[in-house]
């Protein structure tokens, strides 16, 4: 039986490419694809256009909220002009064939030619199929947005900012400029940094809460603020009495993803050396203490951690 279909198949795309019409339909609608393919980028570039006025809004709006939601509309921006132009093409090149094609042989022309293609691109449709499945389900679940800082699993130094979604692909920028292009059927997890930014605390322990908070202050001085630094200045957001002669100051910063170091070691450095330089004593008792401050995680935490009531 398969052999059979096998060979009445054969047959119908023999006849069908035997046809004294078809070479030239073929050829007319191989033109229309690529006349229709290079018109869809202008109705991109206006879509692209709009995409950019709302990004230019989402990265000057105070309101985070507002943020989110102006990204996400930047991220369906992005896949509705992936769309649109898949359109285009598909609805030209339908009415080109249909133009072209004898009205009594249009239907079979268009099945057989259907079946050559799906043939001869088996292989390439399959893939596009799996990524534009898998596009869907990470759009539909709002698993990250264009803007976002995301790490991508299970490739651990494939991180960057969302520059574009589409149902096919992705695309990040990464930290030192490089551009990378994802198929969505390999991306199996995400890792988004909230707001792009980690906030790092340092807890350091001092004898003299008046020259413990000059040295700490001294330091966050120096600290260097920009995108790709310091969101700003850190803040001292404790200064406790911890014990007899023993004070507690809690310094917290927030960075950009991969500039961590500037906190836990950038600052915690400068705050050594000038207790090295300090007339007299040394003023920090113990090394400072470098933890994750995350205000959402601690949330959640607390929730996870339950401590007894013995």
């Amino acid at each position: 039986m398969l052999d059979d279909f096998l060979g009445n198949f054969g047959n119908e795309v023999g006849q069908l490419v035997t046809q004294p019409n078809i070479v030239r339909t073929l050829t007319v609608v191989t033109i229309a694809i690529i006349v229709a393919y290079w018109g869809s980028r202008f109705v991109a570039r206006g879509i692209v256009r709009i995409a950019q006025i709302i990004a230019v809004r989402a990265d000057n709006t105070t309101n985070e909220e507002r943020s989110i939601q102006l990204r996400r509309v930047e991220t369906y921006l992005s896949i509705l002009t992936a769309l649109i132009r898949a359109i285009i093409v598909a609805t030209v090149t339908y009415y080109a064939w249909r133009a072209l094609s004898p009205s009594n042989d249009s239907t079979a022309y268009a099945i057989g030619a259907s079946a050559f293609i799906v043939v001869a691109a088996g292989a390439t449709v399959g893939m596009v199929l799996r990524d534009i499945t898998a596009g869907a389900v990470m759009i539909i679940e709002r698993w990250f947005h264009v803007g976002d800082y995301v790490r991508i699993e299970p490739f651990g130094d494939v991180s960057g900012v969302v520059e574009r979604v589409t149902l096919r692909s992705t695309k990040l920028r990464s930290l030192n400029g490089e551009v990378v292009w994802l198929h969505n059927q390999y991306v199996q997890g995400v890792k988004v940094t909230p707001r792009g930014l980690r906030t790092i605390a340092v807890d350091i322990f001092v004898n003299n809460k008046k020259a413990g908070g000059e040295l700490i202050e001294t330091a966050i001085a120096t600290m260097p603020v920009g995108t790709m630094k310091l969101a700003k200045k850190p803040d001292i957001t404790r200064a406790e009495k911890w014990g007899e002669g023993l004070w507690l100051f809690t310094v917290v910063g927030e960075t950009a993803p991969g500039r961590e170091w500037l906190m836990e070691n950038y600052f915690v450095e400068s705050v050594r050396e000038l207790d090295e330089r300090h007339e007299g004593s040394q003023v920090m008792v113990r090394p400072p203490i470098i933890r994750y401050a995350d205000a959402a995680a601690e949330r959640s935490f607390k929730r996870a951690v339950r401590l007894s009531r013995k």
